[in-house]
């Protein structure tokens, strides 16, 4: 039986927990001109942070919706986390656990941006700490990454994976993966989801490709170069997913949160109640 993150986290803490989300003002290579300036195809202009507060290292805002809630870990959501000045990235790192509500840290992230230092230091955190690392994988059709603008091979991601196990053993890797992407087979994408497993990820997250404003996929929409997935052709898609994972892969989601304000496509994401009754009927 598959272990959702919700029962990882509690038998972790001995308590529910909640990811308060923070924007660190990082970028990404593929926005700064070191491998492009336009960032993924899908990406808009938030970095996938619609949802996170800047974090200026002052008092942490609990939301209301968690009053009550004393366990938190940090996930520094949007761009690329671990992409620029070790020092400046750590400091915030190292700020956010001082809070004592704050028992461990996550970081959304990139494969291609995983050097040894930053391994060495978050080894060094995770002896202390719960330290979780989100790798951007998507797919491991290498064409459908070029299309999206990923900006690294296969290789690179399956060689950070195994880095970051030798590097930092305590670390808990998350891949995330994208089901619905333009011209992907349901083959295209139970491949995608089978590479991470067999790279040894611990964890997985997948999605389903969202439409949003002010993007160049949006662009491709409107042209009618694709369809998106509809409800009931993304969790089948879900289901035979789910019969190759193995149950030591922990399940952090198998939905996302896209915002009603900037999403132009598919528009049944939005309508959370019946989503989350649909993945309640998976597990």
């Amino acid at each position: 039986m598959h272990t959702w993150v919700s029962d990882y986290y509690k038998n972790l803490f001995g308590t529910k927990v909640y990811k308060l989300t923070f924007d660190a003002g990082c970028t990404c290579p593929t926005r700064d001109g070191t491998k492009g300036t336009r960032g993924c195809i899908f990406c808009s202009q938030s970095g996938s942070g619609e949802f996170t507060v800047p974090f200026d290292g002052r008092a942490i805002i609990v939301p209301d919706r968690f009053k009550g809630a004393d366990t938190f870990i940090a996930y520094f959501q949007n761009f690329t986390n671990t992409y620029g000045d070790l020092n400046e990235l750590s400091a915030k790192w190292h700020k956010a656990l001082s809070y004592k509500e704050i028992k461990g840290l996550a970081l959304g992230t990139r494969p291609d941006c995983l050097d040894d230092e930053v391994l060495e230091e978050l080894a060094r955190i995770s002896d202390e700490y719960f330290v979780q690392l989100e790798l951007g994988f998507q797919t491991a059709n290498e064409e459908s990454a070029a299309y999206i603008r990923r900006a690294f091979t296969n290789e690179v991601y399956f060689d950070a994976v195994k880095r970051i196990h030798e590097r930092a053993p305590k670390v808990h890797v998350v891949t995330h993966v994208i089901f619905g992407l333009p011209g992907e087979s349901e083959a295209d994408m139970i491949k995608s989801v089978k590479a991470a497993v067999d790279a040894g990820t611990d964890g997985i997250k997948i999605m389903c490709l969202y439409v949003l404003k002010d993007t160049d996929l949006a662009v491709e929409y409107e042209l009618e170069k694709f369809e998106v997935l509809q409800m009931d052709e993304y969790f089948e898609l879900l289901k035979k997913a789910l019969a190759i994972i193995p149950d030591s892969v922990i399940i952090h989601r198998l939905t996302g949160d896209p915002p009603k304000a900037t999403l132009i496509a598919p528009k049944w994401t939005t309508d959370k109640k019946r989503v989350m009754d649909a993945v309640k009927k998976l597990s």
